[in-house]
Order: structure tokens, then C-alpha cells, then sequence
């Protein structure tokens, strides 16, 4: 059986790196972004109020309490920007620019509160720069606030969108046709006959390459036939994709319909040794003059999210620039003792404890066992040469979206 890792790097070397667009920030969340940002202006732009309170002169305040004219009232956004004359104070809000002239924010508590058109009574002295938010503290024009390389999250995007980026150059997304096979197989929200099952791959596969990072088109279920196999497949190529992700129809038995039509046109089919998911294909297919990289991974709902993870997630975030495309990984101790097959890597399904550094299986080892999957929130690994696993044995663990 192929080892794990050469399987991994056949294919990684499938899908190339994708090249750069143009997107709405708004659009930008979770892209990498693919140039670095630059900022055209200060931050912040101005001078600016850190309190509400009153712009004066700090030496106006060299005796308190001291009371002083209120000629103006500045707003946040007020632009007309009216100077500050010595002996007066204006009465300004958090935000708002510092008038010409005034050098210090005393804050309303420290007042008496007086109203513009009046005089306030200051209480408190304030030094010269106080509540004060200096024009270019926190950025300077022409400074480079984000690396190519940066995932936008929510903070990310604010400080763009700060510097008035309303628009980002980011990796494209790879995109990738999701396509599962079965005679058997009924759409979710249809009456099912005794034989058939609701088709559960597509929708959870794409769920995954999303996910991931990259942009997934849903093609349903193909029946068990070659050729009918074929022609939806090389319907839907028409539109641009980066890669083709089968699920089902790649074991030894008979209607192995993505074999059939696959394995003489470019794509290997092997065993790996894992648990689940030792079926495997990866090649590529002529379509239109050009090769279109293949993965193929098996019909049992585990096997496949599973393959997904070892195989296809890690791929499809190199290919978008991701800096980190492997899932976090951590030691934990196993809470219960386990069997593992000899020679092939394991792959269980199991609930991180972090606090007491234990891992637990969840269900059984059963490819078909869905929802123990979905209670899962990690997978940890069990090795080719290790048949019996005692309690507390330290095992590597793969860290899976939390529980929602």
C-alpha cells in the first residue's frame, strides 16, 4: 500500500498556486491577501478629541477653578475647523478635530458642563497633549499596514477599510468541481425507496472546500454508467476549475464507475494505508487540450471527510497562499485504550479536552458512521506499526473546527 505522505505529496503537486484578483472588501473576509496594502493617508487624518469635554489652552488653566467663554460647539465631523482664541474654550466631542490653537482636552467630569454661547467652569488642570489623539499616531502616510500574505479577518478589514482600501488584491480562490457518484443515491428532501440513501458527500465535500478556502460547484449525483459519467463530467469543465473532487466509485468491486471511466485516462488509483480511506485516486484528465488535476476519494461518508482533511483541505489552502494550510496540531493523551489495524495510519475521531490534555474517541472506527463524525471537534493519529494503545499514551491530534 502507498505510504500517507507520498500520497499527500502526489497531490500536492497536482494543483498549482492560484493567481490574484481584485475583490470589494466587503467581499475580502478570510481571502489572503496577495499585495501588500499601503496606506495614501495619517491615522489618525487629524487631531483629534480622545473625550468629550473642552479643547483649551493648557495655560489657560494655570489657576483653578477658572472659568472661560464657550464661543463654539465641535462635533464630530464638523469641517469648518473654527480657531481657538487664548482664554476661551470649545466645547468638543470624541472624535472631533482639534481647533487650531488649542493644545489639550479637558473632559466633561472636570467640568461644570457649561453650554457653547456661555462659559464652563473648569475644575482640574490638564497637561499640554492630554486626551489629545495626535495626527499619524497610529499610522503614518504612506505606510504599509498589511503584507501580502495576511489573512483579512475582521480586524484586518477594519483597518483597510480605515485607510479607505475599498477595494483588495487577493489570491483567487481555487476552484473546484464537487461531483459525487451512485445509483443509489436520492437528493436530501426527497422520499427515498428501500435500497436508496440520501446523498450526503456533495453537500458535506463542498461544505469542506469552502471551508477551505476555495470555491466549490456542486454537480449531483451521477448514475453508475461510463459514459453518462463522462458527458456531465465534461459538461460542467466547460467553466474554469482548478480541480475535480469525486467521491465513490473508486473500491475493487463491480459499477466502480469513477474507476471505469478514470483509470485510463490519467488518473492512479492505489491503496493508501490509512484507516479510513485507503482507497485513493489522484491524476489528471484531458479535457479540451487541457489536464485537469483529479483527486478521487472514497464512497463512505468518513472516508471521504477524512481523506478530505489528510489529503485535499492542505492542497486547496497552499494553492490560495494560505500561510498556514495544515490544521493545528497538538499532543493529548488518549483516555481509553484502543486497537489500531498493523500497518496502516488511523485516524480516529475524537473530543479535545484541553484543560486536562485528554483526548476520547467518539464511536467507533466505522467509515460509515457519520454521526459520531459530527460530534467530533479533532482527529487524532494512530500509527502504521502501533496495533494496541494504552490509556494515557500521548498521540498527536488534529485540531478540527470547535463545536458550533
Amino acid at each position: 500500500m502507498r505510504p500517507v505522505e507520498e500520497h499527500a505529496a502526489t497531490v500536492a503537486a497536482l494543483v498549482a498556486a492560484t493567481g490574484s484578483e481584485t475583490v470589494r472588501l466587503a467581499d475580502a473576509r478570510d481571502r489572503v491577501l496577495a499585495a501588500d496594502l499601503a496606506s495614501p493617508l495619517a491615522l489618525p487624518p487629524f487631531a483629534n478629541s480622545a473625550m468629550d469635554g473642552y479643547a483649551v489652552r493648557a495655560a489657560d488653566l494655570d489657576r483653578l477653578p477658572v472659568t472661560l467663554p464657550v464661543p463654539e460647539d465641535v462635533p464630530a465631523g464638523r469641517v469648518d475647523g473654527p480657531p481657538l482664541a487664548p482664554g476661551t474654550a470649545h466645547r468638543i466631542m470624541t472624535g472631533a478635530p482639534l481647533p487650531e490653537g488649542a493644545d489639550a482636552v479637558v473632559q466633561v467630569e472636570w467640568t461644570d458642563g457649561g453650554l457653547p454661547g456661555a462659559t464652563v467652569t473648569v475644575e482640574r488642570a490638564v497637561d499640554a497633549g492630554q486626551s489629545v489623539r495626535g495626527a499619524g499616531e497610529d499610522v503614518t502616510a504612506g505606510q504599509v499596514v498589511l503584507t501580502a500574505g495576511t489573512v483579512l479577518g475582521p480586524a484586518q478589514i477594519g483597518l483597510a477599510a480605515a485607510v479607505g482600501a475599498a477595494e483588495v488584491v487577493v489570491h483567487r480562490r481555487p476552484r473546484v468541481l464537487v461531483l459525487s457518484t451512485g445509483s443509489e443515491l436520492v437528493a436530501p428532501g426527497e422520499p427515498l425507496r428501500h435500497g436508496q440513501i440520501h446523498e450526503s458527500n456533495g453537500p458535506m465535500l463542498a461544505a469542506a472546500v469552502d471551508d477551505a478556502g476555495g470555491e466549490a460547484r456542486l454537480l449531483r449525483f451521477v448514475p453508475d454508467d461510463v459514459e453518462e459519467f463522462l458527458a456531465t463530467l465534461d459538461a460542467a469543465l466547460v467553466e474554469p476549475t482548478d480541480l475535480v473532487l469525486t467521491s465513490g466509485g473508486v473500491s475493487a468491486g463491480a459499477y466502480e464507475v469513477v474507476k471505469d471511466a478514470f483509470a485510463s485516462r490519467g488518473v492512479d488509483f492505489v491503496k493508501v494505508a490509512m484507516q479510513p480511506g485507503m482507497p485513493q485516486g489522484a491524476g489528471h484528465y484531458s479535457h479540451d487540450g487541457h489536464a485537469v488535476p483529479v483527486v478521487t476519494l472514497p464512497g463512505n461518508p468518513v472516508s471521504s471527510l477524512v481523506s478530505f482533511e489528510v489529503f485535499v483541505r492542505p492542497v486547496l489552502r497552499a494553492a490560495g497562499c494560505h500561510p498556514h494550510p495544515g490544521r493545528p496540531r497538538v499532543r493529548a493523551r488518549v483516555s481509553e485504550a484502543l486497537r489500531s489495524p498493523a500497518g496502516r495510519r488511523q485516524f480516529r475521531r475524537g473530543r479535545l479536552d484541553a484543560v486536562t490534555g485528554t483526548v476520547s474517541p467518539v464511536g467507533a472506527a466505522g467509515s460509515h458512521l457519520l454521526a459520531a463524525l459530527a460530534l467530533a471537534d479533532c482527529l487524532f493519529v494512530v500509527a502504521e506499526d502501533v496495533t494496541e494503545v494504552a490509556e494515557d499514551t500521548e498521540v498527536e491530534v488534529w485540531i478540527l473546527d470547535p463545536m458550533r
